[in-house]
């Protein structure tokens, strides 16, 4: 179902919350710029823990989102047009 949320944003069918978007713009820029609050290469892997902080928070409000637009989806389906043509 991921596939077709990402499509549907694309599409402009679902608009993302702006925090969204800016968490995800964050977390792609705070992976690539080699300043970090815990460095990898003082701390080895454990420097990767701030990174997969981030990007957890991002996901979080990705499937937040996501699970908005499955529940409107289902909402809309829970009609039936009746009306004469």
């Amino acid at each position: 179902m991921w596939w077709k949320f990402f499509q549907a944003v694309r599409r402009g069918e679902y608009k993302l919350a702006p925090m969204t978007w800016l968490t995800a713009i964050a977390a792609v820029i705070y992976t690539a710029i080699p300043v970090d609050l815990i460095p990898e290469m003082f701390l080895g892997p454990l420097g990767f823990i701030d990174d997969l902080g981030v990007w957890g928070v991002f996901v979080m409000l990705a499937t937040r989102e996501k699970n908005q637009w499955e529940a409107s989806l289902q909402h809309a389906t829970d009609y039936v047009d009746v009306t004469p043509r």
